[in-house]
């Protein structure tokens, strides 16, 4: 088990990630946090604002009772601040925000509202500081990502294929390409660490196909490397079935039938991975309490599905899966920019 405490060379990670996040001497910072939150990232990020001359002060609010019968994991979704207006208000009073919450305000309810008062928020994910150590924010990757985030924008299909049997077309008509790998520098911009992926939110009835999570894919919500294949039949957006006679089918069957609500079974957001630093291999080496899996979301090349939460399409549900897949092909109308799992052109 990988020891938590304070490192000269992480202090550095972080002033380093915050300094391509444009934090100035003098600026108002605040860091965001909960009772369950890994304290050593709030620590750390304490120590590189104050280095950086930023003004610094934290928000910690107590970790909310779970309201699920099954635990809720790499959800993106924190319900810590249970849209408390003196909260939001607090944060809204400053320029940066460093979310070191448990799931993180990715999906969460309150983050439009801290965006449009201008703040950049800067999500670290949940992850032992040796992960984030590893695959840091690059320039050269975020410029990448916008490159893709705009082939998606410009796009009118995706279509994903592999050997295992997955196709699936999502309708991009009016849908917004994002591209990110990490670095919140604009005023209501939104980054987080590890980050590397050029995504969508597809809108509403737009998503239909096969997706076959073959061995090796993974079912982050798990932290599990699937050991036989899962098909997920999808219809206008929703996961109409889920195939397989592994435990791994099993599993996901059983995990998503602890919610009633259709929308737990929607696809969240499409995309692939960007960050040539992240590796797909990598959370074998770690224990579930050491990593968060955000590493897996960016590995280059991947194809990422999601489903759960929405904001593009208005869905919001405390299920959430993320699949990162290998091997995959990915077709926006006639260009490919994902080969059987390898970044294609000016992607590369």
């Amino acid at each position: 088990m990988l020891i938590e405490k304070i490192e000269g060379k992480w202090i550095a990670d972080f002033v380093e990630v915050f300094q391509l996040c444009r934090v100035q001497p003098g600026e108002v910072a605040a860091i965001l946090s909960e009772s369950q939150s890994r304290p050593v990232l709030a620590e750390l990020a304490e120590l590189a604002l104050t280095q950086l001359g930023a003004k610094v002060f934290h928000v910690r609010i107590p970790s909310p009772r779970s309201t699920e019968a099954v635990p809720l994991r790499s959800t993106g979704t924190s319900l810590a601040l249970e849209n408390l207006q003196p909260v939001i208000q607090a944060l809204s009073s400053s320029s940066f925000i460093v979310d070191c919450t448990v799931e993180g305000l990715l999906h969460s309810v309150e983050r439009s509202a801290l965006l449009a008062s201008g703040a950049r928020i800067m999500m670290i994910s949940n992850e032992h500081p040796e992960i984030l150590e590893r695959v840091k924010p690059s320039l050269d990757v975020h410029r990448k990502a916008q490159i893709g985030g705009q082939m998606i924008t410009d796009a009118k299909v995706m279509h994903v294929s592999s050997a295992a049997g997955t196709d699936l077309r999502v309708d991009l008509a009016n849908v917004i390409g994002r591209g990110s790998a990490g670095i919140a520098d604009t005023s209501g911009s939104f980054g987080y660490w590890p980050a590397g992926l050029c995504i969508c939110y597809p809108s509403n009835g737009s998503v239909n196909g096969t997706v076959v999570l073959d061995r090796g894919d993974v079912n982050l919500t798990f932290k599990r490397y699937l050991e036989s294949p899962v098909t997920l039949q999808i219809e206008n957006d929703f996961v109409t079935a889920i195939e397989g006679n592994g435990l791994d089918a099993e599993l996901t069957r059983s995990y998503y039938a602890n919610w009633q609500e259709k929308d737990a079974y929607a696809v969240s957001h499409v995309g692939w991975g960007m960050a040539a630093a992240a590796r797909w291999d990598s959370m074998v080496m770690y224990d579930k309490r050491d990593t968060n899996g955000t590493e897996l979301r960016a590995f280059a090349g991947n194809f990422l599905i999601s489903t759960g939460a929405n904001p593009a399409a208005g869905r919001f549900t405390s299920c959430h899966f993320d699949y990162p897949m290998r091997n995959c092909t990915i077709r926006l109308d006639d260009l490919t920019v994902v080969k059987e799992g390898v970044l294609q052109g000016e992607l590369a």
